[in-house]
């Protein structure tokens, strides 16, 4: 069976098997290495064999490969002769020449299709505000009964290049975007249940309120509730980090928005634990945001790959969303395939247990980041452990440098963006 077509349940089976972690990433990868596509019968096409003027009908139809290889010696010789010999004159003389024949002219090659411009994305605005709520263009309702304020959103991101330094302003605007569950109690999503249900999305509600947890909630039903004014920080992510192509940051309260979906990661389903409504909820929800504050889908990411645990040095403190989380039917490419910037840049490393329960595309990211330092280690000939020592250094000098900054903002607070 191709690699493309094994089960998703027997990759996994045969992954947990292995080891020897740089043989476990060799098979992981090796398994969910895309297929190359089939040349389209269009292009097939453009590869025609003219003969003369001769139009496409009236030209002879190929000989099979197989048929020819039957044809005897004997008579492909006796053919060679009789065009030699018809050629030549009875009486020995060659004719005079037969007139050239001038070969019609080929075609034109017929130009490559040019890429059409990516379309526009499409215009989102505000529609509608109410004591109660928000209508958005795309269809998004916004609760906002339950909003409330905390304190504004104030941070500097860590510059991954010494020419980005000078660059190191305080950002009052999201850089990102943290999936969680809410991991509460959930009642069979049933009608029958209806009453249960709604008592728990209200109790969900209310919690979250209470401790300023998230910036929204997607309950069972698909309602967006908005917890904490998009300005403001939320107590959603904790000890955490994450990076892209130009900035790190550290302790994503200030620096994303927390988003929440009313379910349970260890129920999960094959897929996804979110149902339609919610998953349509989730993807309107995030056009408005991405829109509004140009997050790059890089940034969407799930709470167990930003986690971690700076008492151990390891990732996945909050396990939330390691595996099963829907970012296709979301909008978003698979970044699970992203290597964890805690291990790949800091050294972090990750639990057995951790490990085993990630998705497969997330454990093959954290096995090639922990490559990735293996071999950054053995350039500079000193054993991975004692690089790593040094990378978990960087991660403290980077974390006090955060709190000093922080300190001293609340005595001259700091000019914003």
């Amino acid at each position: 069976m191709a690699p493309g077509k094994r089960p998703r349940a027997d990759i996994d089976q045969r992954a947990r098997r292995i080891r020897d972690p740089i043989k476990r990433l060799r098979f992981l990868r090796r398994v969910m290495r895309p297929r190359p596509a089939p040349v389209p019968e269009a292009a097939a096409r453009q590869y025609q064999f003219y003969v003369g003027d001769c139009d496409t009908d009236d030209r002879p139809a190929p000989v099979p490969e197989a048929a020819a290889r039957q044809i005897p010696l004997s008579l492909l010789m006796g053919g060679l002769f009789l065009v030699f010999a018809g050629m030549v004159s009875v009486a020995g003389r060659v004719p005079a020449p037969l007139p050239a024949r001038v070969p019609a002219p080929l075609p034109a090659p017929t130009a490559r299709p040019v890429a059409a411009p990516p379309q526009e994305a499409p215009r989102l605005w505000l529609v509608e505000k109410t004591a109660g709520g928000e209508l958005y263009s795309n269809g998004l309702r916004v609760e906002t009964q339950r909003a409330t304020s905390t304190r504004p959103r104030l941070y500097r991101a860590l510059p991954r290049s010494s020419a980005q330094d000078r660059d190191r302003r305080w950002r009052t605007l999201p850089a990102g975007i943290v999936f969680h569950a809410s991991e509460s109690e959930l009642a069979s999503f049933e009608p029958e249940r209806n009453g249960l249900l709604k008592r728990q999305v209200l109790g969900l509600l209310e919690y979250a309120q209470r401790h300023g947890l998230y910036h929204y909630v997607v309950d069972r039903f698909g309602r967006v509730h908005r917890i904490v004014e998009e300005s403001d920080v939320a107590d959603h992510a904790g000890h955490s980090l994450w990076a892209d192509t130009g900035w790190i940051y550290l302790n994503l309260n200030a620096s994303f928005l927390g988003v929440a979906f009313e379910a349970q990661t260890e129920a999960a389903a094959a897929h996804s634990a979110l149902s339609p409504a919610q998953a349509h909820a989730g993807k309107i929800l995030l056009e408005i945001l991405r829109g509004k504050y140009a997050i790059a889908p890089e940034n969407c990411v799930t709470h167990a790959q930003v986690s971690v645990n700076p008492q151990n040095f390891r990732i996945g403190f909050h396990a939330d969303w390691a595996r099963h989380f829907p970012f296709r039917p979301l909008g978003l490419p698979d970044n699970y395939r992203r290597p964890p910037p805690s291990v790949a840049l800091f050294g972090f490393g990750y639990e057995p247990a951790f490990f085993d329960s990630a998705d497969l595309e997330l454990q093959a990211s954290l096995l090639g980041a922990d490559e990735q330092v293996r071999q950054e280690a053995a350039g500079r000939s000193m054993p991975p452990a004692r690089w790593r020592q040094i990378l978990h250094r960087r991660y403290r000098e980077a974390s006090f440098q955060t709190i000093r900054e922080r300190a001293a903002l609340t005595e001259a607070p700091a000019p914003q963006e």
